[in-house]
């Protein structure tokens, strides 16, 4: 499958500021980031996203891409004859070698190895009840994380000492290698061997963190809320997340609510609905009843002659809009329960209702079921 253009990726122009390109991207990534968003193809929409902002990022490697488009940066040399081969109009050796460079992956990139590292984001599940989803809450969760070492201040030298800057690649955590071929010079930038790519040498390790500036700490943080939010909600809660790398900032917090469900009430959107029993006297005859909310008990009237499955509204005794004002409505269904074990009064009763209203209790072909079975039989 071809690949998608980069520009459409982060869903900006080819005039787009590097500084668009950044927001863009951004915003892409926290979005599909696989540790936030579940979805079955959020991954390979997150590799997209990267690769695409690894390219348009970079001047040298925007440009080319700009003029021999995917096989600028695919490994492939179609990208040269697609240019027309090597004909000078690259400028002098060094540009075509830096340019050979770029299609080849092996020097394109100019951020340092030992750059500021943001901290990965952290997910926390939470499960809240019905009604603290509805009116809002405060919470304290502890949350297990990595943090900077006290004792070194996440340097990852032993107290009192400092790291070295690394002699090999002066502190830049890579080193280049320099080869002259017929198509001119190649410079190779690879990860530093005596640093790993730091930059600095630690002599002696802190005892604390073992050299590696972090920590597994429990952090209690307190949580706010908001009312109206439902099952499945995040919560971000920015600079909660694992500490950075080289004085990075740290990521953040994801808070996943999950919401127990309500023995009455069941909710749709900012809506409620519930079910309420009534008797044949009461549907058929029309009476005043008390409806419980989720802050009191109503009346709600019953006009004569209501059927079962009849929806009421009670309007604003749903649930806080999340985003605006008001709230949503309660739907009352009132379902009409058939009684059981009758005595011989009441059952005498029904039968002369019965046959004053022309039917015959008891009589399966005037019933309403003996009706329908007669329909579906054609008769």
């Amino acid at each position: 499958m071809s690949k998608r253009d980069y520009y459409e990726v982060l869903g900006v122009g080819r005039n787009a500021t590097e500084e668009e390109i950044k927001k863009a991207y951004r915003r892409l990534a926290r979005q599909y980031h696989p540790d936030v968003n579940k979805a079955p193809d959020a991954e390979a929409k997150f590799k997209e996203i990267k690769e695409a902002y690894e390219v348009l990022s970079d001047k040298e490697k925007r440009a080319a891409y700009d003029r021999f488009g995917h096989a600028a940066t695919d490994g492939s040399a179609g990208g040269f004859g697609g240019a027309g081969g090597f004909d000078g109009g690259f400028g002098d050796v060094g540009g075509f070698g830096d340019l050979f460079d770029i299609f080849f992956g092996t020097g394109g990139a100019r951020r340092q190895a030992n750059a500021p590292k943001r901290g990965a984001d952290l997910q926390y599940n939470l499960t809240i009840d019905f009604k603290d989803a509805v009116f809002g809450m405060e919470t304290d969760i502890t949350v297990p994380r990595t943090e900077n070492c006290d004792a070194c201040g996440g340097t990852g030298a032993k107290p009192g000492t400092r790291p070295e800057t690394c002699s090999a690649c002066r502190g830049t955590g890579q080193q280049e290698f320099v080869q002259t071929t017929p198509f001119g010079r190649i410079v190779n930038r690879r990860t530093c061997p005596a640093c790993r790519g730091e930059g600095r040498i630690i002599r002696e390790a802190c005892p604390t963190c073992r050299g590696t500036g972090k920590v597994k700490k429990q952090r209690k943080i307190h949580v706010k809320i908001p009312a109206g939010v439902d099952d499945g909600a995040q919560l971000r809660i920015a600079g909660e997340g694992e500490a950075g790398l080289r004085g990075g900032p740290p990521g953040d917090l994801y808070v996943v609510l999950n919401v127990r469900p309500h023995e009455f009430f069941e909710r749709e959107g900012d809506d409620l609905y519930c079910e309420i029993p009534i008797t044949f006297a009461q549907a058929a005859l029309g009476d005043e009843i008390e409806v419980p909310t989720l802050t009191e008990k109503v009346k709600l009237k019953i006009p004569p002659g209501t059927q079962t499955h009849t929806y009421f509204r009670l309007k604003g005794k749903g649930v806080p809009r999340l985003r605006g004002y008001g709230q949503g409505d309660q739907h009352v269904k009132v379902v009409v329960v058939t009684p059981t074990n009758l005595t011989e009064e009441q059952k005498r009763l029904l039968r002369e209702f019965a046959a004053l209203g022309g039917e015959t209790a008891g009589a399966s072909d005037e019933s309403l079921f003996g009706r329908m079975r007669r329909a579906f039989r054609g008769e």
